[in-house]
């Protein structure tokens, strides 16, 4: 069994596409052998982005980081996201930054790139469960 946490808008469970931005996490257990099971646990905000706007606006297009290696407070922000789901084994992206791939790695969490086109994280996880 597997634990996976989803970059997501709402509860509606669509998926945002910037995971560093992302104003909640759906948190997944994949398990079985080779028919996969898919099981929502719970959905988590994210502290990050606690206090912040967070709209659909903000994730279209390709974000660049910024912030350079020696801005702490910019990557202790990244390090309370990972916190919040330092328990998942994985964490799904379609677009992560540096400093979030950084802050996931130092907490043991492995990124999983999606690319696909569907919206909704059940779907997109039905689609790379193989891989998990």
């Amino acid at each position: 069994m597997s634990t996976i946490a989803v970059p997501v808008m709402d509860e509606s469970l669509k998926i945002a596409r910037n995971a560093g931005h992302t104003p909640f996490f759906a948190i997944f257990e994949v398990g079985g052998g080779v028919f996969k099971t898919i099981s929502l646990k719970e959905i988590r905000e994210n502290p990050k982005m606690k206090g912040h706007a967070c709209n659909e606006s903000d994730h279209v297009g390709r974000h660049v980081c910024d912030h350079d290696k020696n801005d702490l407070e910019h990557i202790k922000a990244h390090d309370t996201m990972a916190e919040a789901i330092k328990d998942c084994d994985f964490l799904m992206v379609k677009m992560a930054c540096k400093n979030t791939a950084n802050s996931m790695a130092s907490f043991g969490i492995k990124l999983k790139k999606y690319n696909g086109n569907q919206t909704h994280a059940d779907k997109a996880l039905g689609e790379i469960s193989a891989t998990i």
